[in-house]
């Protein structure tokens, strides 16, 4: 076969090859038996190897993933990935209609679809392309996770036709069905893995695996539900979908339109019944209004559309017996109590654990051994116990009591006044609360230090080679390689990860330590005060109380941290690794006191920052971010689809209402 002959086979076995994956996982309607698809698929893929010229990206042989190991990027969405509002009840849509009626009137229609239970995706088209699929992360930037995504047959990699506008986005739902799930599961359980909890984590987990080769293996499908695009077909969102289904999208067959409220909730009542027989899970539905126009006309809160809801069904409940309850230590000291079940399906998925929260929780459901308990779904995710069986309880059962003493170290545990929590006091010598600190340390928002996983820490911390995260910068590769599970690329990856974490910010840094109640947005806050460790370790009570957003518990808790000779330490020995302690001299001259006793108000969506991203300037020029308008505000920093309600109360108050392009004249 020469060059122009493998060409011509190539292009029309990709084609045929596409049309045969829509037919199978979009229309399930496949033409062919699996053996002659895999026979194709293999003639396409020696071909390619034998003719790399002919190399496309978007060949149905690279879903096939690579074994390389990736690290996601964190790409801004366009437009901002919004959560939906939530209602449980009836009542409320009855508010939300009427809400939506008086600002649109009655002509008009909506739209009710199914509200899976996965992980949210958007996808970017150019020219018919899957170019970018990221996830929603916090709504305004989000994972690249366009190689995973690239695995999943039911997205189409190249679209079909050629009336698909040349640029959009469009966003769905990955999931998994209950069959696939089962299947998973059995294949972990035979090979002696911790199984996943259900369907949902499952997805998410796949989602963000490094390996794009092994997230082909998973069961993940996908379906579409909102296009965006200034050259969409329709000027509605119905129809629109609809005409999505041509291009080669995967959209549900159970999505509908309905006119007024009580055709929505004919839907509603019908998939509470039906959702049980779907192979897939579903939490709710979600009603939307139909047309572009309306929707404009209705707009925004900061964090919700106005032209859209989700109503939840309510959680399923079933019931089981406690057999026992266990006693876990988290990385602060805190015990938290864990059910064990007897186990029981519940929403698609076996439980056998729940968590019991703290102490109160125990002693506000009274619970014994041997109990019958109502057990669901928080959310159909978390299983929790919500109740007592008592007239099946047995006489002379025992009453379930917290335990006073560690479980891991027999500490005895304390409780402060206001706090649900009882804690083990033995920071530096719970084993626990040891590897639970060195994870967290580690972790993506703090060092974000590659190969050190979970096992790992836990192999590290049982062979005695750290017992602190100090200890981590004392690792070398000749120690990690004889070591179960390691090899040579695995060492280095870890010393090269620790090397590379020594560029990780001041704030990183402080948020890595692990200083109860000073969460990553805190760390951000007394960096960009204190501007050095120094600073903060002599900082005093009163001194740390005038720091924006820091209140007596967060800077009880600083001065706590610090009063311990083996945390300060830790620091010094993190110091003489090179770890970096204070701003650096670029972010010192970013910062001013421009903004020095003003209180700014955020609100809305903007051209050029994200609004973490005007909070951190916010912060760094000496002001105060807000969070609510009162008397004491000194700006409205006003963007596209704000509250108006916001807008309302800052007129009212005679408050300066400024644009972005303002706020930033003000600090230049």
């Amino acid at each position: 076969m020469n060059k122009k002959e493998a060409g011509e086979r190539i292009i029309r076995l990709r084609k045929e090859l596409n049309r045969h994956n829509h037919n199978y996982y979009v229309l399930s309607h496949p033409e062919i038996s699996d053996f002659e698809y895999d026979m194709m698929l293999n003639d396409l893929i020696e071909l390619e190897k034998m003719f790399p010229e002919f190399y496309d990206e978007n060949s149905p042989t690279q879903r096939i993933g690579d074994d390389r190991n990736q690290v996601f990027v964190q790409k801004e969405h366009k437009y901002p990935m919004l959560s939906l509002g939530n209602t449980y009840s009836q009542e409320e849509l009855n508010d939300f209609d009427t809400r939506v009626k008086k600002i649109i009137g009655n002509d008009f229609e909506y739209v009710c679809e199914l509200k899976y239970d996965g992980a949210a995706i958007s996808l970017l088209y150019d020219e018919g392309k899957l170019v970018q699929a990221v996830t929603r992360g916090d709504g305004e930037k989000g994972d690249d996770v366009t190689a995973n995504v690239k695995t999943i047959k039911s997205i189409p990699l190249v679209l079909r036709g050629d009336n698909y506008p040349s640029l959009f986005e469009i966003r769905g739902e990955i999931f998994m069905s209950g069959e696939g799930f089962s299947k998973l599961n059995a294949e972990r359980e035979k090979n002696g893995t911790p199984l996943f909890a259900n369907p949902r984590n499952a997805t998410a987990g796949t989602l963000k695996m490094l390996n794009s080769s092994v997230v082909a293996k998973r069961p993940l499908d996908c379906f579409l539900y909102h296009i965006l695009g200034d050259e969409l077909p329709y000027g509605s969102h119905f129809e629109n979908l609809e005409k999505a289904k041509s291009w080669g999208f995967k959209v549900s067959l159970n999505m509908t339109k309905c006119k007024g409220i009580n055709e929505v909730f004919d839907f509603i009542m019908k998939w509470d019944a039906e959702r049980k027989n779907l192979p897939f899970d579903i939490d709710g539905v979600v009603l939307k209004v139909n047309s572009y126009r309306n929707q404009k006309q209705l707009g925004f809160t900061a964090k919700t559309p106005r032209w859209a809801i989700a109503y939840k069904f309510k959680a399923e409940q079933v019931t089981t017996r406690l057999l026992s309850v266990d006693f876990q230590v988290g990385r602060t000291g805190a015990i938290t109590p864990v059910a064990n079940l007897k186990p029981v399906l519940l929403a698609g998925t076996t439980v056998k654990r729940a968590s019991l929260h703290n102490d109160d929780q125990i002693k506000l459901l009274d619970l014994h051994y041997g109990d019958t308990v109502f057990i669901e779904k928080g959310g159909e995710i978390i299983p929790k116990i919500i109740g007592v069986e008592r007239s099946a309880r047995e006489s002379g059962s025992t009453a379930i009591r917290f335990i006073s003493a560690c479980p891991v170290c027999g500490s005895k545990l304390s409780r402060k006044e206001g706090e649900a929590h009882h804690y083990c006091p033995n920071e530096t010598g719970c084993p626990p609360q040891i590897k639970g600190k060195i994870i967290h340390f580690v972790s993506r928002k703090a060092m974000d230090i590659d190969g050190l996983g979970e096992e790992t820490i836990e192999l590290l911390y049982e062979k005695g080679l750290i017992k602190s995260i100090a200890d981590l910068y004392e690792l070398k590769k000749e120690t990690l390689i004889p070591l179960e599970r390691f090899a040579e690329k695995s060492a280095d990856n870890i010393v090269h990860g620790l090397e590379e974490s020594k560029n990780a910010p001041f704030s990183r840094v402080l948020f890595g330590l692990g200083i109860r109640y000073v969460g990553e947005t805190v760390a951000k806050t007394l960096a960009n005060s204190s501007l050095s460790i120094d600073t903060l370790m002599n900082a005093g009570f009163d001194e740390l109380m005038e720091i924006n957003e820091i209140g007596t518990r967060i800077a009880q808790s600083i001065i706590d941290f610090f009063s311990k000779t083996e945390n300060v330490e830790i620091v010094n020995r993190l110091k003489k690794y090179g770890l970096k302690f204070e701003l650096s001299e670029d972010e010192k001259e970013l910062r001013s006191s421009k903004l020095e006793g003003l209180n700014i108000v955020i609100s809305g969506t903007f051209e050029n920052h994200s609004r973490d991203e005007l909070k951190d300037i916010i912060d760094k020029n000496g002001g105060k971010n807000a969070s609510s308008i009162s008397s004491k505000t000194s700006y409205f920093l006003a963007g596209k689809n704000m509250g108006p309600g916001k807008r309302e109360k800052a007129k009212k108050l005679n408050i300066a209402i400024i644009s972005e392009d303002d706020f930033i004249k003000m600090i230049q």
